[in-house]
């Protein structure tokens, strides 16, 4: 497949890193020389400096016989108008947008914009993803990484083992002997900065990172299996009133569950719009790194506090704030993954990653096959991908004890005709199953070779 990608910031370079390493044709597009070099250096990739939206520059990229473009320039504006020129110019049959003001947001959701007037396939919204993201951490608040498979009846979950942890020292064979009804399984272990995909003989230790994949009905049972405590979140405090915080605020009081929710938000004009928008939390104005205002919100009585500013440090800080203040767990949005070694030590519980969320939003719409959904874990070290599978895939009709996996590679579930499946070696997959397999990035060509139907060429 050739694809052009417009932008090489860390989502385009991040989405250029993977498809370069399954094999794609690749080019890179992007005003500032500096990158383009950054991209070609450290990938086997192409690369194009100039202005994305200028058909001259398109077409020195190849886009005379692109199979697909993604846009994801610093820029809405040369975003919708290199999908335009695209389209117009040179019939690239796929294209993939991200947008980030809400003014054009609302319009292409609301169907004011016609396809045939800004033809674009698939619009990308870093700040809905991550206001996605951000629900899914408050819903799973011993988990400091989450998403949903299975239109929400699974769940992949990240914790961390501690020295109380029940089933430490056990091996993973035993686990699924003791607890044989758990619809759960450790499809990943992060050990002193090594992510792995385990084998039954292997034992978890006080400190690893694990990575469950579970039956949603059955979360709860398996957080308390690893020694956790599951806990409503009835009271939430938000610093940040900007387009995440908003869209996160807007969903909260949405819902069935009544959550009291605060938010600080340390500009004014800010804090006016977000309070306007808001029909039933108070929104404070005040810096969330002031103690004072932090108490002012009750942050010793909330169950956790969400930091989503546009400034990953006073994220950090602030969420390292509220709990030496009392409350017990904190979240903060971090942008820069070199700072998220730093996240254990200053004690916060859980990190967003807008970057992870947006690269598995546009994956998920370029994996070959029936692919339903991907999630990038980490930075860029595994993705859990969500498939139906074919007659045409070597997995039909085989036992999952035969199918020849790569090492990297985990089943972690089974959605057959609304039944969720705990995988076993005996266990048969058939043509419609829905699957979620856990995957090293070096492995995950090979899981589309196993998911592989005919492709391309219509």
């Amino acid at each position: 497949m050739k694809v052009i990608i417009c932008g090489a910031g860390q989502v385009g370079w991040q989405i250029a890193r993977h498809l370069s390493g399954e094999l794609n044709d690749v080019t890179v597009v992007d005003s500032n020389p500096e990158l383009v070099r950054r991209a070609t250096d450290s990938l086997d990739v192409q690369g194009i400096a100039g202005f994305a939206s200028y058909p001259d520059v398109l077409e020195r990229a190849g886009a005379r016989d692109a199979d697909m473009i993604i846009a994801a320039t610093y820029s809405d504006e040369v975003n919708m108008v290199t999908c335009q020129v695209a389209h117009s110019v040179f019939d690239i049959p796929r294209k993939i947008a991200r947008l980030r003001a809400q003014s054009y947001l609302t319009a292409i959701y609301s169907d004011l914009y016609r396809r045939e007037h800004l033809p674009i396939d698939v619009v990308i919204s870093p700040e809905r993803e991550v206001a996605a993201a951000a629900l899914q951490r408050l819903s799973a608040p011993d988990a400091f990484d989450t998403d949903v498979f299975f239109d929400g009846r699974g769940r992949l979950l990240g914790i961390v083992a501690e020295e109380d942890c029940p089933v430490l020292n056990t091996p993973l064979r035993q686990l699924t002997d003791l607890f044989s009804t758990l619809r759960a399984t450790v499809v990943g272990i992060r050990r002193e900065g090594t992510l792995y995909a385990p084998e039954a003989g292997d034992q978890i230790f006080a400190g690893d990172q694990i990575y469950l994949f579970a039956y949603e009905e059955d979360v709860n049972r398996c957080m308390e299996i690893f020694g956790k405590n599951p806990r409503k979140q009835e009271r939430v405090v938000l610093v940040g009133g900007g387009n995440v915080g908003l869209a996160v605020a807007k969903e909260l009081e949405s819902q069935k569950n009544r959550v009291r929710l605060k938010v600080i938000e340390k500009n004014r004009k800010v804090a006016e719009k977000a309070a306007d928008a808001l029909e039933r939390t108070i929104v404070l104005h005040g810096d969330g790194l002031d103690a004072e205002i932090l108490q002012e919100a009750n942050i010793q009585r909330a169950d956790a506090v969400l930091c989503v500013t546009d400034d990953d440090k006073t994220n950090m800080l602030a969420a390292t704030r509220a709990k030496s203040l009392g409350c017990p767990m904190s979240i903060a949005l971090i942008n820069d993954p070199t700072l998220l070694p730093m996240i254990e030590p200053l004690g916060i519980d859980a990190f967003i990653n807008p970057r992870a969320t947006t690269v598995s939003s546009i994956l998920r719409h370029i994996r070959h096959g029936r692919v339903r959904n991907v999630y990038s874990i980490g930075d860029a070290e595994a993705e859990v991908i969500e498939a139906q599978v074919l007659s045409t895939s070597p997995m039909s009709g085989t036992a999952v004890g035969d199918i020849d996996f790569p090492e990297g590679v985990l089943l972690g579930g089974i959605m057959r005709d609304d039944k969720f499946i705990r995988p076993r070696g005996k266990t048969i997959v058939e043509e419609g199953d829905i699957v979620a397999l856990f995957a090293l990035t070096k492995d995950v060509p090979e899981v589309e070779r196993l998911l592989q139907v005919s492709i391309d060429y219509f």
